[in-house]
């Protein structure tokens, strides 16, 4: 008798396990083939002021993108992580309802912020701080028809435990180059936050419906709010080229994005496309610690200039999964006595899993 009871007991238990390795694998076929019919996304991106033929300013930065399939929502979607879906329950203030489409974002992020002269061991009071910042951050992006709005939560530390210093250093002596001697004047280490949100409307015009080639034009407006930044800004994004993605930009220094907006079109297998695109912003900045030094301590600190703007110009290339952009950016100056514009370039490469 004990004999068939636990003949019984096995038999239920690896019923069980089959209905949950079941009920998993529905739950991946759900979240690729049932309501989103996208898959995840993985985004990563370096800028570099080499490809801008300086060293100074924003200096460099690498960001690690996960972009979620399209959500029925954000706390019991089975495609999102059970942390996630955990996490997004105790931030329901900035999670999105009543929209046709929402995705989550998670990225992380480390900037580079340096003077002009690498040589000098000395405090340069007439040239800015140096910095690292090392990131995270959770975006909510939610779309109804052409219009978008994305809101993100930002959290870090700026200081030496950004390891600005040991990350520059490594890559200089990789290529070769002279390697900066003024750390000793970075800032201190802060505990950084800033909540990011921005609105979009996309105006286009020869969708896949109307031939592979088209354009569209994307404009937004937003702010930010924190220690880390605090400004509101505005501009717009132009597209040209064929099988245009169905999103709100190619633009990586925005938000929503390096194609990280919801989106109603999934690219065939073997789908080639191609497009150019050019982008403006403008910014109101009331506060940018890397400028105006730490915000409880006493730090270097230069003279930021009230408004700022990026006009970038850049090529991205689909191919099936795999997505490559090129862009680069020219910036205002950011503040009083600073020699030269800001240049920098960025690279980023997508895959969908």
């Amino acid at each position: 008798m004990h004999r068939i009871a636990l003949l019984l007991l096995l038999l239920l238990g690896a019923h069980a396990a089959h209905a949950a390795r079941a009920a998993r694998a529905d739950e991946r076929e759900t979240c690729v083939t049932g309501h989103t019919k996208l898959p995840p996304t993985v985004n990563f991106r370096v800028d570099n002021d080499l490809f801008g033929g300086q060293d100074q300013g924003y200096s460099n930065g690498v960001q690690l993108t996960l972009v979620s399939p399209n959500l029925v929502d954000y706390t019991d979607d089975p495609c999102l992580p059970r942390l996630a879906r955990w996490i997004n329950r105790h931030v329901s203030a900035l999670t999105p309802e009543g929209f046709e489409q929402q995705n989550m974002v998670v990225s992380f992020a480390q900037g580079i912020f340096t003077p002009t002269d690498y040589s000098r061991r000395d405090l340069i009071e007439d040239d800015r701080p140096y910095a690292g910042a090392l990131l995270a951050s959770l975006g909510y992006n939610a779309r109804s028809g052409d219009h978008l709005r994305t809101t993100q939560l930002q959290f870090g530390i700026v200081g030496p435990s950004a390891y600005g210093k040991q990350v520059q250093n490594e890559v200089h002596k990789l290529l070769g180059d002279e390697t900066f001697q003024g750390w000793d004047h970075q800032l201190h280490d802060e505990p950084v936050v800033r909540l990011v949100h921005e609105r979009m409307r996309r105006y286009s015009a020869g969708d896949e419906e109307n031939g592979p080639w088209g354009w569209d034009a994307i404009t937004h407006y937003g702010g930010s709010l924190g220690n880390l930044a605090t400004y509101a800004n505005a501009g717009a994004e132009w597209r040209f080229g064929r099988h245009l993605p169905d999103d709100f930009g190619s633009t990586p220094l925005r938000p929503a994005g390096e194609n990280t907006a919801p989106t109603r079109q999934h690219r065939g297998a073997n789908q080639f496309g191609a497009h150019l695109f050019l982008t403006l912003d403008a910014r109101w900045v009331l506060y940018d610690i890397t400028l105006d030094g730490n915000s409880f301590r006493d730090s270097h600190s230069v003279d930021k200039r009230p408004f700022v703007a990026d006009a970038g110009y850049g090529l991205a290339f689909m191919y099936g999964r795999w997505k490559f952009a090129l862009a680069r950016y020219h910036r205002s100056r950011e503040f009083e006595g600073q020699k030269q514009t800001p240049v920098f370039g960025s690279f980023t490469i997508s895959r969908t899993l």
